[in-house]
């Protein structure tokens, strides 16, 4: 059965690896739905967070194959109660709609959104949420005719209390020091 799963992998910076990892998601048939790259906490290393729908199955060859690349340090996956997650939408409404009535502000303060600019011709409105909540706003602005619209990838740090990354790392460096 088909869930979603949110898939991290931590990196070097390399070009070419964005690559390299869509490639493993293309053969095993898996549709990517969002990705962001960034830096994570550690200096050096970028984080992949990957969002898919499909079996559990599936989502674990996917990571172990990441895990295979050379500049990957290690890959993760989690379902989304394992996870705190967000994404932000930009909203560009004409600022007519603004100036009539006071509904388009109400509708901003409801969906808990805020407007970054304001022009004669255009207003931009900034909404932080999950994509269901992104997509409500996006719905109810649409009366007003939204000229431009545009939606992050998801950004998602985990609910354990331990650091996976920090851990593995420290980890394998434990590993090496008792071979030596």
């Amino acid at each position: 059965m088909n869930s979603e799963y949110t898939i991290t992998a931590f990196s070097e910076n390399h070009i070419g690896l964005l690559n390299r990892i869509t490639i493993i998601f293309t053969r095993r048939h898996v549709n990517i739905e969002s990705l962001t790259v960034s830096q994570s906490a550690i200096k050096g290393i970028h984080k992949f967070t990957i969002v898919v729908n499909d079996t559990k199955e599936k989502v674990e060859k996917v990571v172990a194959q990441i895990e295979k690349l050379v500049e990957v340090l290690k890959a993760f996956y989690h379902t989304n109660d394992e996870i705190v997650h967000q994404e932000i939408a930009l909203y560009k409404v004409p600022t007519e709609a603004l100036l009539v009535s006071d509904t388009l502000e109400k509708t901003i303060r409801k969906h808990n959104a805020r407007i970054l600019e304001i022009t004669p011709e255009y207003t931009v409105i900034e909404k932080t949420g999950h994509k269901a909540e992104t997509q409500e706003l996006f719905n109810d602005l649409d009366k007003y005719g939204v000229k431009q619209f545009t939606r992050s990838g998801r950004i998602a740090v985990t609910k354990l209390s331990q650091e996976l990354l920090t851990d593995y790392l420290k980890e394998m460096d434990l590993i090496e020091e008792n071979c030596k």
